[in-house]
């Protein structure tokens, strides 16, 4: 875990990361008597994965106080089968485990990783919002108070952006370059910095919020709480997700990123800018995340640029 703090990562890959490996030693040590390293064998690792198939939700936990607190038999989800994605993601970071142990630490003579595949995990389309479903859940929010004007101005910023939330709600004012309608932001996930842009219509929008936002407000965060604090995630999530249920659209943030990305395309954006936009580390992470086009939008796409219907053709 040092390791892993030392690389920077988030608080929540390295949370997921102790998670997964506590659950896993506790599995060696109840079914195979197992507490060294160098005795996990690759069956071990494939016994552990039939067993995640079959055992359910739930229905282990690391410490038992927490299992007195959360009641999980009384989930409705509890003994419901272990989704493949998070099963993928279980063996993803038993596998960053016997990697640092053996190519960092030399700490073992075989790595049982190595012929590991990844359980195949069929991605699920992402839901693209049409543009009306957009404005009505816009539309909800009542900009005659502090945090609904907030919160519909960063509905607005977050769609314009492509920025992830938790980018958006640690922004101040600095960050803003109007003369070149760019944001510096830092991306939780590697603290590394890049620049998002916005459009002319959200220039006026945050130069007004901003002289709004000052008048009730010497907070250094751009969408402050109305104590000045930093907004969370999760008070932002219920707020968008409440506006979304007054007119039967379910939202959360990361659909806005989605349809940034999405529209982004679909509106002839190339995949390299974008990739810089959202910043992923390569393009193919982007198109892998955001391939999603109904057959409909890739049929409108192909009649503005298909090459013939673009070409002066004479009549022969």
């Amino acid at each position: 875990m040092l390791y892993c703090s030392s690389k920077n990562l988030s608080r929540k890959t390295l949370a997921s990361y102790e998670q997964t490996l506590k659950l896993f030693v506790m599995y060696l040590k109840e079914q195979f008597d197992i507490e060294d390293v160098k005795k996990v064998q690759s069956g071990h690792i494939r016994q552990y994965i039939k067993y995640l198939r079959e055992r359910g939700k739930y229905t282990v936990v690391n410490k038992v106080e927490t299992k007195n607190k959360n009641y999980p038999e009384s989930r409705s989800d509890f003994k419901k089968e272990v989704s493949m994605t998070t099963i993928a993601n279980y063996i993803r970071n038993i596998k960053v485990f016997f990697n640092f142990l053996y190519q960092v630490e030399r700490e073992i003579p075989k790595n049982p990783v190595e012929n590991i595949d990844n359980p195949k995990v069929e991605r699920k389309v992402k839901k693209t919002l049409t543009p009306d479903e957009i404005k009505k859940v816009i539309n909800q929010f009542e900009r005659e108070t502090f945090h609904g004007y907030r919160n519909y101005v960063i509905t607005r910023i977050l769609l314009d952006t492509g920025m992830r939330i938790g980018e958006c709600l640690s922004l101040q004012a600095e960050n803003f370059d109007f003369k070149h309608k760019s944001i510096l932001v830092l991306n939780p996930k590697n603290k590394q910095q890049r620049y998002v842009y916005f459009s002319f219509k959200s220039a006026n929008e945050m130069k007004h919020w901003m002289r709004y936002k000052d008048r009730y407000s010497d907070s250094p965060f751009l969408f402050p709480t109305t104590r000045g604090t930093q907004l969370e995630i999760r008070n932002y999530e219920r707020a968008l997700r409440e506006a979304g249920e007054k007119v039967g659209v379910h939202i959360h943030p990361h659909q806005l990123r989605n349809n940034f990305a999405k529209y982004y395309i679909l509106n002839n954006g190339d995949w390299f800018s974008l990739c810089r936009i959202l910043g992923h580390s390569s393009v193919e992470v982007t198109q892998k995340a955001y391939l999603d086009f109904t057959d409909e939008e890739i049929g409108r796409k192909y009649q503005k640029h298909s090459p013939l219907a673009n070409m002066e053709m004479s009549h022969e």
